[in-house]
């Protein structure tokens, strides 16, 4: 069975309007298998057919379609895949749609029919389904803070007599420096002053020619 989402109060000619519908097996339940095609197809008294594509929608056995239908007097059938086209209602363009009685005892069907299909967005009529909650995810634990302590340097190593080792090579770098000043400076002083006096050999010669 094909039923009908609220449809606008009037329809005119040339007018676009998007309708909902919904196509249940035995007008209670979506149907298991394959539903194609689905749509509404609509004839008019002159032998004008129709049709437009039904549009899946979130909700299972959910459909729209958008229609423009031009004047007169239309049927309106839900086309329901394997199952025979389903009688909706007639359509007058200009006009309103007339929507079909549903069939004896169908109303109560569907009122003591538990249904586990739908929540608020269900088919007109329906009462809202059971929904199972969602298992709560358990919260996520904070991931662990490593602190790292950055360890002091080692002390330097000290000598047997307690006197640091760095101590021990500044003072042996100053001793070779005072034995440097003492033997070293009188030596240059000697060689500057030889440099400095006149080389007496030559005047001291007495060449004799023959």
């Amino acid at each position: 069975m094909t039923y009908l989402d609220p449809v606008p109060p009037r329809f005119e000619s040339g007018t676009s309007y998007t309708l909902g519908f919904w196509v249940l097996q035995h007008g209670t339940h979506p149907f298991e298998g394959s539903m194609n095609p689905v749509g509404l197809r609509l004839t008019r008294a002159d032998g004008k057919t129709m049709e437009f594509k039904g549009i899946g929608l979130a909700e299972a056995a959910h459909y729209s379609a958008s229609v423009v239908v031009p004047k007169g007097v239309w049927k309106v059938e839900g086309i329901q895949g394997p199952f025979q086209p389903y009688a909706v209602g007639t359509l007058t363009v200009p006009g309103a749609l007339r929507i079909n009685p549903l069939p004896p005892g169908q109303a109560d069907m569907i009122a003591q029919t538990e249904q586990r299909y739908w929540g608020d967005v269900r088919p007109p009529g329906f009462k809202p389904g059971t929904t199972t909650p969602a298992a709560e995810m358990p919260a996520a634990s904070a991931a662990p803070v490593v602190t790292v302590t950055a360890s002091p340097p080692p002390p330097a190593p000290a000598s047997d007599g307690g006197v640091p080792a760095y101590t021990l090579l500044l003072a042996a770098a100053g001793g070779a420096v005072a034995t440097w000043a003492v033997l070293g400076l009188p030596a240059a002083r000697r060689r500057r002053r030889a440099e400095d006096e006149p080389d007496r050999t030559q005047e001291d010669t007495i060449v004799i020619s023959g």
